[in-house]
């Protein structure tokens, strides 16, 4: 089992920071690497901003907050990620650009690193044999937003090993995380239920049997969700919502899985929810409004 100090993250959006902000809090040492300068900075401001709210509610002390942010090191250089002891990739939900990462990272590992995918749907073995060690490749699935959900899933690919396995259990536990093992199929165990729920109220939407207001209050209240599914999408990003969804109907070949026609048009039009200032909802006012 690999000892692992330091953790190198690609990708310093919501989710890689959420990454970071957890793992420095946890005591490691923390690089962080995007394409540019511009959005290590950003991930970076996310991290404070988080870990002051942290801060004021009581959670964590003023002094935990100025250590966890003295070991977040920018790493403009993507090599750089390779000395680390375990690389977290945290990119777009989307299977060439994570191949192309690995593959630009590999000659740059140190023998021991271990290898991570972020992914919340695609193939742990496909992206490890991107990589020169499928052995010590995995699948740590995050939940968003990581500094407040306890759950990361663990995904093994068809070519990992026992030792890795181990060794990322453990981590994500030293991170205060709750483990739960998936298969390597699409989607995994949380977006293999979740995701199609969400389409499955887009169709709702637009075969016009409820509308936008309708369909969350009846989810919250009638199913007891803290967001109806939605707010939901609008919150993961409804381009994220698509790309699981095609990797659910092409990787099972069932119809069931279908991406509704009304998503597809929704990503096409750039409405991908709060990221973007408009999804289901409009953001771009006082509070969000349905946008049909």
């Amino acid at each position: 089992m690999v000892q692992i100090k330091s953790v190198g993250i690609i990708g310093a959006g919501q989710m890689g920071a959420g990454i970071a902000h957890v793992c420095a809090l946890a005591g490691y040492d923390v690089l962080l690497h995007d394409v540019s300068e511009e959005k290590i900075h950003a991930g970076r401001s996310l991290i404070e901003k988080n870990l002051s709210r942290q801060v004021v509610k009581g959670a964590i002390a003023q002094d935990a907050m100025d250590v966890a942010m003295a070991r977040i090191k920018p790493a403009p250089e993507l090599q750089t990620i390779g000395q680390t002891d375990l690389a977290i990739e945290a990119a777009t939900e989307n299977e060439e650009v994570k191949k192309t990462i690995f593959k630009a990272l590999t000659p740059h590992l140190g023998p021991d690193t271990i290898l991570a995918s972020n992914t919340s749907s695609i193939s742990i073995t496909r992206l490890g044999a991107a990589s020169d060690r499928p052995e010590r490749f995995i699948g740590l699935h995050f939940m968003n937003p990581v500094p407040l959900m306890n759950l990361v899933e663990i995904i093994r690919g068809i070519a990992t090993d026992a030792a890795t396995y181990e060794t990322a259990v453990n981590f994500a536990k030293s991170l205060g995380k709750t483990t739960a093992n998936a298969e390597d199929f699409p989607a995994f165990i949380v977006n293999r239920i979740l995701v199609p729920m969400i389409n499955e109220a887009i169709y709702t939407l637009y075969e016009g049997v409820g509308t936008v207001d309708a369909i969350d209050t009846a989810l919250k209240l009638g199913a007891n969700h803290p967001m109806g599914p939605l707010e939901l999408g609008d919150f993961i990003g409804l381009d994220t919502v698509l790309s699981i969804m095609n990797v659910l109907y092409e990787g099972l070949a069932d119809s069931k899985y279908r991406p509704c026609p009304l998503l597809v048009k929704y990503v096409e039009a750039g409405w991908l929810g709060r990221k973007a200032g408009r999804g289901f909802y409009d953001y771009r006012g006082e509070k969000p409004v349905p946008t049909r």
